[in-house]
């Protein structure tokens, strides 16, 4: 078929059509991976896509769940990847918690499950002290810890916008880990993700706010299951992780370097906590599997031609990388169309897909390589391409 290119050209390209068959792992898994996982619409159902409640396929969206977790991933559920703040609001965030963390007691393997707390359902006028800020994270607290899932302190747009200072994020942060009934994972999501989080820990300077995330850690260390950093910095991540306390967790969430992150250096190691994950499941859970069992070679083979995938599908303006995810799971068939809420599937370019498309094949992660080629042909003929 003929795929548009960057260069504004059209070029032949030939399915490889070897695709991963998703299967459990054979061996517990030496590396805990989060898989954060999108929201799938109901186009039939929704009736303002731009504004209000996004009509959510509830089926769909809690059987691509369930996928992961038959694959031996857990699950960051209600993150930036299901579109928080971008076309999923508080009351539909909070709605997937509780039925995802009852569809998880009913699986078999008892997956593990975070779950995003944040402050978005307060209007962001009515947070401009650090007392509304704190009760905001409270009443999401509350909720994900009644549905029974592990907190995730989302970073907030709130904190940035009042201009908090160290000291404030320092004495907010150690009141939610205080309430928190068990160990919670923090977030630290660079502005690459979302401009509205720059200088997010009290600083445009990341050494700075390095120390004041390390104090922070130290001072809460019993209750810090791990921090996510998602700044896509490899050099950065490893000297951080390097210095957190034994028994606390650094969660990858680079998107570009998760590959020799997870794999470490030989004295530290990062776990995932990573959008990617729910696109590239099959090649995950089997890479996973063999650095398990100490086969090096196996892990770079299925990771390594992912990571071109991965770096296409985050590429600036990375908040924009939602879409790709959605996309694969239309290829594959885990939904029936390429609808977003929001009308996200708007925020990327044709050649963009069509390079999505390209990448996922020669990683191996298109399920049925007849079918996507048919769906890829329906999308370019939209774009008057092909048709």
């Amino acid at each position: 078929m003929l795929l548009p290119t960057y260069a504004g050209t059209l070029e032949p390209y030939s399915l490889t059509g070897d695709p991963l068959v998703p299967r459990a792992p054979k061996v517990a898994l030496t590396r805990t991976a989060f898989a954060a996982a999108h929201v799938i619409s109901d186009p039939v159902a929704e009736r303002d896509p731009w504004q209000g409640r996004p009509a959510v396929d509830w089926e769909a969206t809690l059987a691509f769940r369930v996928g992961l977790w038959d694959q031996g991933l857990g699950l960051a559920e209600a993150m930036d990847t299901s579109q928080r703040g971008m076309g999923v609001d508080w009351p539909t965030a909070r709605e997937l918690i509780d039925r995802t963390m009852a569809a998880a007691k009913a699986h078999p393997a008892r997956p593990r499950v975070a779950c995003g707390a944040g402050t978005d359902h307060v209007a962001p006028e009515a947070l401009t002290t650090i007392d509304a800020i704190r009760e905001a994270y409270f009443h999401q607290m509350e909720a994900v810890e009644a549905a029974g899932g592990q907190v995730i302190l989302m970073a907030t747009r709130a904190l940035p916008a009042i201009g908090a200072g160290p000291q404030e994020y320092a004495r907010l942060y150690d009141d939610l880990i205080t309430q928190a009934q068990a160990p919670v994972i923090l977030h630290w999501l660079g502005d690459m993700f979302d401009p509205a989080l720059k200088g997010y820990w009290g600083s445009a300077d990341v050494a700075q706010a390095d120390e004041v995330v390390h104090d922070l850690i130290a001072r809460n260390a019993t209750k810090v299951d791990g921090l996510k950093i998602s700044l896509l910095n490899q050099s950065h991540e490893e000297a951080f992780r390097a210095r957190l306390p034994d028994g606390v967790r650094l969660y990858t969430g680079d998107d570009f370097n998760y590959a020799a992150l997870i794999e470490g250096d030989g004295t530290h190691h990062s776990h995932a906590l990573l959008g990617i994950f729910a696109a590239i499941a099959p090649a995950a859970s089997q890479a996973l599997e063999a650095l398990t069992m100490g086969d090096g070679e196996t892990y770079h083979a299925l990771l390594a031609p992912t990571v071109p995938l991965s770096r296409e599908i985050f590429k600036a303006p990375t908040q924009f990388y939602k879409a790709g995810i959605a996309f694969l799971a239309w290829l594959n068939g885990q939904q029936s169309h390429f609808i977003m809420p929001g009308g996200f599937q708007s925020s990327r370019e044709i050649s963009h897909f069509a390079e999505v498309f390209r990448l996922a094949d020669k990683a191996r992660l298109l399920s049925n390589p007849d079918r996507a080629q048919a769906k890829m042909a329906n999308l370019l003929a939209l774009h008057g391409i092909g048709g």
